[in-house]
């Protein structure tokens, strides 16, 4: 009954907000078993996001208790003609106020107040059986099923504990599944597995029109396609199923500096070519970053060098106009493979042709090099710098522009005027479901690529 003249309270502030003219009781006939709140908390965290540059209250916040939750707030605002706006919201990372519903509804996916489905949908890995390939293994593929509200960190160590884990990843996992499958999901190992959004078998969705629609390449294929990268422009995905594979016990994390671009961005193509050979003749992970700052190398994800031995750029031959080029490298391995790790990464170094000094190695467990970004925004929220404006802007730069944009923007514009990551993504063609008229805002921020060459993110501080 709460429930019920809370939602009546809502639409009669919608109706005399947008001026529908409509039988509130006729909509409750809809039915919210979750919650519908419109307490100034609960607004307050739904009309700001990570970008902290725009602010939209909504007039209420829902706590889904089901998929069927969305699909009546979502039929009830398409049935009304004129509307009301309603966004769906994971853990608010968005800079531009995408998730944000100026006098709608904000639909909270990543809350605590009933939306978890752990025991309902985040449930044992299943095996989808599969044909024999060329050399005579099957296919089988494992998957788990999540609520599209869930964050990538719990699926991580849900799947874990049965030696599994998805196939590829964002740099920070405190995002939700649904959330990054609607940008696209980009990490290093999309060289390898391509994105997330490549990494999906299935999805359940809540379209436009309030109808839950189960979609993959065979069913319902162009919605399917349409959501995934969609920005949440086709629906607003409810499960997802995520492929999996064994997950590596261990990772060694390498970086390594250039003085010199071109150089620098050779060597990442070339690694990024061997994503057809066998485990032991790449690497898994394969990212980079710029360095304008010397601070920068050891504050961005500062976990990697000890505080007591911090890297001095001055120590190092530096590059022209004093930049550098940090190359990001792993090796994935486990007790099995333990014996060979250090010969097989000797065998892919010998290949580069970085600065020979500018060896830095580590070791960690897999779960905590996935988790890396996250010690460093605890290190920032400790000293209040996490919930700060973020204006960033990524970047897919041709490749016949890539070293112009080296010289005016790293060499140029930048300087040494930033303390903001810089990093740089290479990418292959085939490994990415990227197509002319998709293009996509990848973790709420624009990308413009050429598949031959790297992709430049750029998170300056402006």
């Amino acid at each position: 009954m709460a429930t019920q003249l809370l939602l009546t309270f809502v639409i009669c502030r919608l109706i005399s907000t947008v001026g529908f003219t409509v039988d509130p009781i006729d909509l409750l006939r809809h039915g919210i078993t979750g919650h519908l709140s419109i307490g100034a908390t609960d607004v307050e965290k739904a009309s700001i996001d990570f970008g902290r540059m725009n602010q939209a209250k909504p007039l209420a916040v829902l706590h889904p208790a089901s998929a069927q939750d969305i699909v009546g707030l979502v039929r009830t605002a398409y049935g009304l003609g004129q509307g009301f706006t309603v966004s769906a919201k994971g853990h608010g990372h968005s800079i531009n106020g995408q998730a944000q519903a100026v006098d709608g509804v904000v639909i909270e996916m990543s809350g605590s107040k009933g939306n978890r489905f752990r025991a309902e949908k985040l449930g044992l890995p299943n095996l989808i059986p599969g044909q024999n390939n060329k050399s005579g293994l099957p296919n089988d593929h494992y998957y788990v099923d999540v609520w599209g509200g869930e964050l990538w960190i719990d699926v991580l160590k849900w799947t874990l504990q049965y030696g599994l884990s998805p196939k590829s990843w964002t740099d920070y996992l405190y995002l939700s599944v649904g959330g990054t499958l609607s940008n696209g999901g980009i990490s290093g190992q999309a060289f390898n597995h391509g994105p997330q959004i490549s990494n999906v078998f299935e999805l359940d969705v809540v379209t436009g029109k309030g109808e839950l629609l189960t979609c993959s390449k065979e069913q319902n294929s162009e919605l399917f396609h349409g959501v995934l990268g969609g920005l949440g422009q086709f629906g607003i995905i409810t499960r997802a199923r995520i492929a999996l594979e064994p997950a590596p016990q261990r990772v060694r994390w390498i970086r390594v500096l250039y003085s010199n671009f071109s150089t620098f961005t050779k060597d990442q193509e070339y690694l990024i070519s061997l994503h057809e050979k066998p485990s032991s003749e790449k690497f898994d992970y394969i990212e980079g970053f710029v360095i304008v700052d010397e601070g920068l190398i050891n504050n961005w994800r500062s976990s990697f060098f000890s505080p007591r031995n911090p890297v001095k750029i001055s120590s190092i031959n530096g590059g022209e106009g004093g930049v550098l080029y940090c190359l990001e490298i792993t090796k994935n391995y486990d007790d099995s493979t333990a014996h060979t790790v250090d010969q097989e990464i000797e065998a892919l170094l010998k290949k580069l042709d970085f600065i020979p000094s500018s060896v830095f190695t580590t070791d960690l467990p897999y779960v905590d090099f996935l988790d890396r970004v996250h010690k460093a925004e605890l290190k920032l929220r400790s000293k209040g710098l996490w919930d700060v404006p973020h204006p960033w802007l990524n970047l897919f730069v041709p490749k016949s522009r890539i070293d112009d944009f080296d010289k005016g923007v790293f060499k140029g514009i930048l300087g040494n005027k930033t303390s903001g990551p810089i990093l740089i993504y290479p990418m292959n063609k085939n490994k990415s479901l990227l197509t002319r008229d998709h293009l996509l805002d990848w973790l709420n921020d624009i990308y413009v690529m050429d598949p031959n060459r790297s992709l430049a993110r750029g998170c300056p501080k402006l």
